[in-house]
């Protein structure tokens, strides 16, 4: 399979987003200009003290606008790998957490390459982290990447 050329002609995208500087109606915003379909949201607790960003809330306004919400703890930071992250060793972190990943949710990694293969629903990762570089979002897409290496990452 040549790169830019596959799946029946279309490369297969996935994008993230971290709302640490959104307000909801900006997040939304931000999905809907980027046409997408899904937000997979990749918090370990779907919670949140911003007004809004909470599972319910949350999945309740993208409803509305016709954008799927799911909630995938399994692709969350627990909170002893999350401490890394929080405190700026996000370099110690991201091996730690990829290990993680992949012993507790490799197969879902695995489901969600195949769908972005097949032409799936266009789909975000989001979190709280702004900054993707810094995040684990990151070893998320990385660990894609490795499942479909024409995987193309657009961060929001």
């Amino acid at each position: 399979m040549s790169a830019g050329v596959a799946y029946g002609g279309r490369v297969p995208t996935l994008w993230t987003i971290g709302y640490e500087r959104l307000l909801p109606p900006a997040l939304l915003n931000e999905l809907r200009e980027a046409g997408i379909e899904r937000l997979l949201d990749v918090r370990y607790r779907p919670q949140s003290r911003r007004p809004g960003m909470s599972k319910t809330r949350l999945g309740a306004l993208l409803a509305e606008h016709g954008i799927a919400y799911e909630h995938r703890r399994a692709l969350g930071t627990p909170p002893d790998i999350r401490w890394f992250y929080k405190h700026g060793r996000a370099r110690e972190g991201a091996p730690a957490f990829r290990a993680h990943v992949e012993e507790h949710a490799g197969a879902e990694l695995d489901a969600l390459a195949a769908e972005l293969a097949s032409g799936g629903p266009r789909t975000a990762l989001m979190c709280l982290e702004a900054d993707p570089a810094v995040c684990h979002r990151r070893q998320l897409t990385e660990a894609l990447r490795e499942r479909l290496a024409d995987l193309e990452v657009r961060d929001l």
